[in-house]
């Protein structure tokens, strides 16, 4: 790559960096009604965006010499964004002990830090990118002198260094807070991050207003969580098995009663034939065992005549 490029790669990851933090901007003013400075930097830039721009250029232009199609581009932007969006989303939580954005409502999602929606926004976004953005910057680009990009890509890399040093600072100040939290549920722990930065500068306060939607997870939160699903699951087979309880004893109720009865005398008859003997049998019992067959008879006579009925 060619000094050349290189700033053309720079500029690139500035100029996307800035249309995405317009984008965010636009969308969240359309949620909240307000303006929210997004993103971790305090300048009008947001560097997940820049980076997947300029991967996908690389990549593009990279794959080029072998296949060239605007299908190729928008699966490699679907894939190497969707790498970004997640390993940013991992690395940050792991980092500093919070999710800044959840798609575990959404569909298709994986982890909950990318879902298939935005993927293919970004093989959309992707596309456009390479077939119609990129071009015009390029233009762009040469209409100015290479000693004025030089010092552009040089500027805005030295503004983006200190942003990225003082965030980083605030970042760190709010991991603190988060690990010395005794509370148990991430909106406590969101209130006392906002109290912490409250007194504090413009850009400890532009921070806590940025992700007023961040779900911090502490081991302590975790461990709650981890609880709730455990007692989630008990009730569910809880629940699961009381069902079936009363499954069976309705279907027991809703047994015909001449039905029941018919079994009970059935029960009576095998009882009867296992406990009576005829050679032990005294005289009470022969004469209790014949009427009953007396009676059996009768009831089978008006089962045969019924049908003639």
């Amino acid at each position: 790559m060619t000094s050349e490029n290189l700033i053309h790669l720079i500029l690139l990851f500035f100029a996307y960096a800035f249309l995405g933090w317009c984008i965010e901007v636009t969308l969240k003013y359309f949620e909240f009604h307000r303006f929210i400075n997004r993103g971790f930097l305090t300048g009008p830039w947001l560097p997940i965006y820049g980076s997947g721009a300029a991967l996908i250029t690389v990549a593009v232009d990279g794959l080029a010499p072998l296949e060239s199609s605007v299908g190729t581009t928008f699966v490699v932007s679907f894939i190497l964004c969707g790498i970004v969006e997640y390993m940013t989303s991992f690395v940050l939580e792991k980092r500093f002990h919070a999710r800044w954005w959840d798609y575990s409502r959404k569909p298709m999602n994986l982890h909950g830090r990318v879902w298939i929606g935005n993927l293919i926004l970004f093989g959309l976004g992707g596309v456009l990118i390479v077939e119609l953005f990129n071009p015009l910057l390029f233009r762009l680009f040469g209409h100015m002198s290479l000693r004025l990009r030089e010092i552009l890509a040089i500027v805005l890399s030295c503004i983006f260094a200190a942003d990225y040093g003082m965030s980083h600072f605030v970042l760190k100040l709010v991991k603190t807070g988060v690990e010395n939290s005794k509370a148990d549920d991430t909106e406590a722990i969101n209130k006392e991050v906002r109290l912490l930065l409250r007194d504090r500068s413009f850009f400890h306060r532009r921070f806590a207003e940025a992700y007023p939607e961040v779900i911090y997870k502490t081991e302590r939160i975790t461990a709650r969580m981890e609880a709730i699903k455990a007692e989630t699951e008990r009730l569910r087979m809880e629940a699961e098995r009381h069902a079936a309880e009363m499954k069976e004893e309705l279907t027991a109720n809703l047994e015909p009663t001449a039905r029941v009865k018919n079994t009970i005398i059935e029960k009576q008859e095998a009882l009867i034939e296992l406990l009576y003997r005829e050679d032990t049998a005294s005289d009470e019992m022969k004469a209790l065992k014949h009427e009953v067959e007396e009676k059996q008879a009768i009831l089978q006579k008006r089962r045969d005549l019924l049908p003639k009925l």
